[in-house]
């Protein structure tokens, strides 16, 4: 399965369109992608929204020593639906449950987890950006992608 958003940067970054969005079906669980640009290649990790479903997969994700030196961007998509939350309920919701996740892990530095990783996501608010967008509608999409490019960029000249 593919998603809308995915699709929506296909469309806006390429020659050849994506999908249209009645033609996408909805993620279950978890999604991957990869979008080959002329300058870069982009890997999307779609973590289903839907209850029960990604809080799993997304807490290993996002918690991953691997990844807590990236610049982290969530997309608060459906901003065009009238129950969705906000931009700042997800950026609130993020930083609650990512403070109980520090909090685990200060516990956890007593039974040998490494100072490094421990200061590492310490920095991931930090890094952390949320941004609004519609994929169906494709409002607030060329501005996360264009956030990428501005990480990429910066991230390059270290």
């Amino acid at each position: 399965m593919v998603h809308t958003l995915l699709e929506k940067i296909k469309t806006l970054s390429n020659d050849k369109p994506g999908l249209p969005p009645d033609k996408v079906a909805p993620t279950i669980g978890q999604n991957t992608g990869t979008i080959t640009l002329p300058s870069s290649i982009l890997q999307f990790w779609n973590l289903s929204g839907q209850r029960g479903m990604g809080g799993f997969r997304a807490d290993a994700v996002l918690t991953a020593p691997q990844i807590l030196g990236v610049p982290l961007l969530l997309l608060a998509n459906k901003q065009d639906a009238l129950r969705s939350l906000s931009v700042e309920e997800i950026r609130h919701d993020y930083e609650d449950w990512y403070q109980r996740k520090l909090e685990s892990a200060r516990r956890d530095t007593r039974y040998g987890q490494p100072e490094s990783e421990r200061v590492a996501r310490k920095m991931r608010i930090a890094s952390l950006e949320v941004l609004g967008v519609s994929a169906l509608e494709g409002t607030g999409v060329r501005e996360a992608v264009d956030w990428l490019f501005i990480i990429r960029v910066q991230n390059s000249r270290r």
